[in-house]
């Protein structure tokens, strides 16, 4: 009875673990929102016909805002992950409580925190739909190009609204 009852309460602790995971996504979301605000700095200064006389279009420029709006959103994904896994295994964030009651980051179950998180990789990936197809674009040369492109678009919106739908 008391080796039972010993055992019980490693096995609860060993849910503390899960802390490693927390702080890495956490460190891992500041990184990326570092790096893709890095990157827009770095555009809006490089490849801004603005600033940079030597530039004629802005596709580099809408480009590379895209890249990083793509890696704010993977940020977004390992913050509601680890604010999620903090939740459901650690303890309830008691500062967000009466301030962030219906916020994204408060997560019930893990099958909201699976939900929450398909949704933004679902947005990451329709990003890197429309980042593939801005790289594309100069190359479209027939109606037919645009006709697919429309039919696509199109495409990701009923698939998006299908998603969302209760």
């Amino acid at each position: 009875m008391r080796f039972e009852k010993n055992f019980e309460k490693i096995l609860w602790n060993l849910r503390y673990v899960v802390i490693l995971s927390v702080v890495l996504s956490i460190l891992s979301s500041i990184t990326l929102f570092f790096i893709g605000s890095w990157d827009i700095i770095n555009s809006i200064i490089n490849q801004n016909p603005l600033f940079n006389p030597n530039i004629n279009n802005n596709n580099d420029l809408l480009f590379n805002i895209i890249s990083s709006i793509d890696l704010f959103l993977i940020g977004i994904v390992l913050l509601i992950f680890g604010f999620g896994v903090y939740e459901l295994f650690i303890n309830e964030i008691d500062f967000a409580k009466g301030k962030f009651s219906d916020s994204t980051l408060k997560i019930k179950s893990l099958d909201q925190l699976k939900n929450k998180i398909i949704k933004v990789i679902i947005i990451v990936l329709i990003v890197k739909f429309f980042e593939k197809i801005l790289k594309l674009t100069p190359e479209f040369t027939s109606p037919n190009d645009v006709l697919l492109f429309s039919i696509s678009i199109l495409a990701i919106c009923i698939g998006y609204f299908l998603i969302n739908k209760k």
